[in-house]
């Protein structure tokens, strides 16, 4: 490995359900390449969606390390659940892959986590919630991650999750006005179950937001989630 210096470079990958996107950063986190994306493959197995990395790093230039987001649960670089990709994934050592794919040190964590990471100001309690393909969330207090939370799958409203209720399927079938109704109660709920200190929203459907939002509820752009990447190296995660 390089030194700790600012020669260091970082690939971060964020894996979502409809796309996969990569770009390289410094060692302060600051982009060095532009954005890359390629539509996830489908049916989206761990061969195909690696390949797709593989693809998008080639393009990158040069890196020394890797750091990815994954949409699921994810335990020592192991991929614990896969709802909006392929069964295959449960239980995929996703980190061992890739380090032997790319030939550098790689850390996988959940991809809601990460765009955390890129979007938290490092005090009181934040929570971020990821508007995609599915619903992502992450906790942070004082800066620290309590990871893995997937509040997308607990329950929200009428025998539904938030997922259920508020991933892009369900706008494209209920309008944005009904879309963001039901973001507006979500956003309470999460308020009263919490009591966080500021709550950031992201992902790729976060520009479907059409809210007087609270004061202490920030819109964030969706590189973000690549933008965290360089969180996982700053200390051991381990």
């Amino acid at each position: 490995m390089v030194e700790e210096n600012g020669s260091i470079r970082t690939l971060s990958v964020d894996i979502g359900g409809s796309g996969v996107k990569a770009m390289v950063l410094d060692i302060t986190g600051n982009p060095v390449t532009e954005r890359a994306r390629l539509d996830t493959p489908q049916p989206a197995t761990p061969e195909v969606v690696i390949n797709a990395i593989v693809v998008l790093a080639a393009a990158q230039g040069e890196f020394h390390r890797v750091s990815v987001g994954f949409p699921g649960v994810v335990r020592c670089g192991v991929t614990e659940t896969a709802v909006n990709l392929h069964p295959d994934w449960i239980g995929f050592d996703l980190e061992t892959a890739l380090l032997k794919q790319l030939n550098k040190p790689v850390r996988v964590i959940n991809d809601a986590d990460m765009q955390g990471f890129g979007a938290i100001a490092g005090k009181g309690v934040e929570l971020v919630i990821t508007l995609g393909t599915g619903f992502g969330s992450a906790l942070f207090v004082d800066g620290k991650l309590v990871p893995n939370m997937e509040m997308g799958h607990h329950p929200f409203r009428k025998g539904e999750t938030f997922e259920q209720q508020l991933r892009r399927a369900e706008l494209e079938k209920i309008g944005d006005k009904r879309w963001n109704k039901r973001l507006e109660k979500a956003i309470a709920s999460l308020q009263h179950l919490f009591n966080y200190d500021y709550l950031y929203i992201g992902g790729g459907e976060a520009v479907k937001v059409n809210l007087q939002l609270p004061l202490n509820v920030k819109l964030i752009p969706n590189i973000t989630g690549l933008l965290g990447g360089i969180a996982l190296w700053r200390e051991e995660k381990r």
